[in-house]
């Protein structure tokens, strides 16, 4: 290892120990630091990432849900095909030129989001048969077991690593009255550190054109890794800054209670509805979202000169805002600031938009181990527009804890966007 590799590699080390310092710094009492739990969490985030990152074996493993993702893919295409037309394919269309540039012509709402609405229709079919179900019990006891976090937070987090950050606490919605004020603050916390299962093949499919220097680079599995790595972040972050209360006695569950379909056909035809309208809120978010920036961008230009040659941009003032916090999950200094304008449009926008930002980098702008890193450190819900959603979600399901849920839910945001910069740092760590 060359001396700048290791210097990468200590970055990254100073960068898992400096979030948990800002989360504790952040501590509603620092007297109550979870020491054990500290070492633990981050032992065994690194020891997953350098697994799915070094081993061959689970390597090929992850690889194989490639095959998932383009499988999905076709037959979401023979649905966009049938109800769209030429819009739902970017190949075989009416007009000259298409052969030649094929890509020029895809249209994100009706390629690659209805994506959305098949994965959630199969997701909850596979909930209503059992194996979903059976997946998130064992990670729940595995988490319990290992950090000894209570089973109703062990449920909700296992959740979040397939679920959505509203559907998860469905898992515990019984319980969400009885939930201590630490563990409704892990639980929201996870939610902003993980991504849905149901967007995942999505993200898997906008980031399929990523080079990461490492040839058939499985996606999908380095995304579902994010997940499982960002929640255990978030269970040790939500602790730290939110610590449970002297002699307070964690929160016991059983699985999937309020949470149930009447049969088959009731879950595949639920779960495609509710895919739709989240295909149906993410084209309005970021149809709103991407105006605001632009419409943002064209006010400072309007106002204030060029700086350093180049016009003042809200991607420029995010990405100095953020730079620091990359460069601590080990970005080289010379990519912090594009690497934190993506840190920042996942915050202020969303995810999505962040990752196909990532896409459209110039090729070399981020080196590949960078790239790695950012693919782990945006994979999270934690944004300005979740705290809506969670405090909507939240509060709907139990009514009496809305007070709680309202002064959480925005601090929730720095937990969930420390832990996914942790990921990033235990990848820069390892690759």
């Amino acid at each position: 290892m060359d001396a700048i590799g290791l210097g990468l590699r200590l970055q990254s080390v100073v960068g898992i120990l400096s979030f948990i310092l800002i989360a504790w710094l952040l501590s509603e009492r620092r007297k109550a630091f979870p020491l054990s739990q500290a070492a633990i969490t981050v032992a065994l985030q690194i020891a997953l990432a350098a697994i799915f990152i070094n081993w061959d074996p689970a390597r090929n493993a992850l690889t194989g849900l490639n095959g998932v993702v383009l499988a999905v893919n076709q037959a979401t295409l023979a649905g966009t095909s049938f109800l769209f037309g030429y819009l739902g394919q970017s190949a075989d269309l009416p007009f000259a030129g298409s052969e030649e540039n094929p890509g020029a012509y895809f249209v994100f709402a009706f390629q690659a989001l209805p994506l959305l609405v098949v994965v959630s229709a199969l997701a909850a079919v596979l909930w209503h048969w059992g194996v979903l179900k059976a997946v998130i019990r064992g990670f729940a006891l595995a988490l319990s077991r290992i950090l000894g976090t209570g089973g109703a937070v062990s449920l909700a987090a296992s959740g979040n690593v397939l679920l959505g950050q509203t559907e998860a606490p469905l898992l515990i919605r019984a319980y969400l009255a009885k939930l201590t004020r630490s563990e409704l603050f892990t639980v929201i916390s996870c939610g902003y550190a993980t991504v849905a299962g149901t967007v995942m093949v999505l993200y898997a499919t906008i980031l399929g054109g990523l080079d990461l220097g490492n040839g058939e680079d499985p996606v999908l599995g380095h995304i579902i890794v994010a997940s499982i790595i960002g929640v255990l972040g978030a269970l040790l972050l939500g602790r730290i800054m939110v610590p449970p209360a002297e002699g307070e006695e964690a929160t016991p569950a059983s699985a999937g209670a309020g949470f149930a379909y009447d049969d088959t056909m009731d879950a595949f035809v639920t779960g495609a509805t509710e895919g739709g309208k989240l295909w149906a809120n993410i084209v309005i978010a970021i149809l709103a979202f991407v105006a605001l920036v632009a419409l943002f961008n064209i006010v400072l230009d309007a106002v204030l000169p060029d700086l350093f040659g180049a016009p003042l941009t809200l991607e420029r003032l995010l990405g100095w805002l953020f730079a620091p916090l990359v460069w601590l999950a080990g970005i080289p200094w010379n990519e912090a600031v594009i690497a934190g304008g993506l840190m920042g449009i996942k915050t202020a926008v969303n995810e999505v938009v962040a990752y196909i930002a990532l896409v459209d980098l110039e090729p070399g702008t981020l080196e590949d181990r960078s790239t790695l890193i950012m693919l782990y450190a945006l994979c999270g819900f934690a944004n300005v527009s979740s705290i809506g959603i969670v405090i909507g979600g939240l509060s709907a399901l139990e009514p009496t804890r809305r007070r709680d849920i309202l002064d959480l839910a925005p601090k929730a945001v720095v937990a969930g966007t420390l832990a996914t910069l942790g990921s990033g740092a235990c990848v820069g760590l390892v690759y």
